[in-house]
C-alpha cells in the first residue's frame, strides 16, 4: 500500500523529471513532439508548492500536479513510474487530487486529445469533457469532475 503523497522538494526534482520523461515518451512518436509536461519548470512548480510525490520502497515513484484556478483544482500532471504501473499508485494519486479538490468542488484537467486512453479513463472515473481547442500548439481534451464540498471541520 503506498504511503500518503508529501509535497516535493527542490532535491526532488531529478526524479520528478526522470520520471515525466519516462512517463510521456512513449507519446512523442503519437503526438509528434515531446507532450506539454516535457517541457515544464518543475523547480518553479515545486518552489510554489504545487508538487507532490508518492514515495513506495523508499523512492519516489509518482507524482501529481495541482495548481489552484478560481473555481476549481487543475490537475495539470500525474504521472507515475513505468516500473511501478500497475500497483495502484495513480490511483492512489487520484483521489489525493480529488481529496485536495473537495474545498473547491471541482477537478480540472486537460489531456492531449490524441492521449485516448487517458480520456477514456478519466471518463470512467467520472469526469465530463467540457471542450477541445488547441493551446501551445497542442490539440486538447478538457474536462471536469463536480466533487461534493466538504464542510468545513470545527473540532
Amino acid at each position: 500500500m503506498p504511503h500518503l503523497p508529501r509535497l516535493a522538494t527542490a532535491a526532488d526534482r531529478p526524479a520528478i523529471e526522470a520520471i515525466v520523461h519516462a512517463a510521456y515518451a512513449p507519446y512523442i512518436s503519437r503526438i509528434g513532439r515531446a507532450p506539454g509536461p516535457m517541457h515544464d519548470d518543475y523547480a518553479a512548480r515545486i518552489a510554489a508548492g504545487q508538487v507532490h510525490v508518492l514515495e513506495q520502497d523508499g523512492a519516489i515513484q509518482g507524482l501529481v500536479v495541482l495548481i489552484p484556478q478560481p473555481s476549481s483544482l487543475q490537475l495539470d500532471n500525474i504521472a507515475v513510474a513505468p516500473a511501478s504501473h500497475g500497483q495502484g499508485l495513480g490511483r492512489a494519486l487520484l483521489v489525493f487530487a480529488e481529496q485536495q479538490a473537495a474545498a473547491a468542488g471541482a477537478v480540472t484537467l486537460y489531456t492531449n486529445a490524441a492521449m485516448v486512453e487517458n480520456i477514456a479513463l478519466y471518463r470512467r472515473i467520472g469526469y465530463t469533457e467540457t471542450h477541445r481547442g488547441e493551446e501551445n500548439g497542442f490539440q486538447r481534451a478538457y474536462m471536469r469532475k463536480e466533487l461534493k464540498k466538504e464542510s468545513p471541520s470545527f473540532l
